[in-house]
């Protein structure tokens, strides 16, 4: 079962242990995460995510994600040069099961994430 509280204030989750972004395109780029929640088969994940400044690559062939910024700016593109957008505070990000493209984190990002992986 979900402990809803959990979700009542996610800008002051605290969140540390921060690592190096293993895809990062940019120096010193780090990131943390909290998981929140695992369903009972481990295919959903559900957490809040930081991440610094900086320029990294995502993948997403074998699960999909669903992102709401918290707080920070960001903008992402697709690897195929098929568009980009740009992300602040309250947006909502689908990306889709197969979905790749690069991250450019403009001011440290924190966004609550639900991971699904593929059936």
């Amino acid at each position: 079962m979900i402990d809803l509280k959990a979700y009542e204030d996610l800008s002051s989750v605290v969140i540390d242990n921060f690592q190096p972004k293993p895809t990062t395109l940019t120096k010193g780029q780090k990131e943390a995460a909290l998981q929140l929640w695992v369903s009972d088969d481990g295919d959903t994940k559900i957490g809040v995510w930081e991440c610094t400044p900086g320029e990294f690559t995502a993948d997403r062939n074998t699960i999909a994600e669903y992102c709401h910024i918290i707080f920070g700016s960001a903008s992402i593109r697709n690897d195929d040069g098929t568009g980009s957008r740009d992300l602040g505070p309250g947006d909502l990000l689908i990306l889709p099961l197969g979905w790749k493209g690069t991250w450019i984190i403009h001011e440290h990002v924190r966004k609550l994430y639900v991971l699904q992986t593929a059936a």
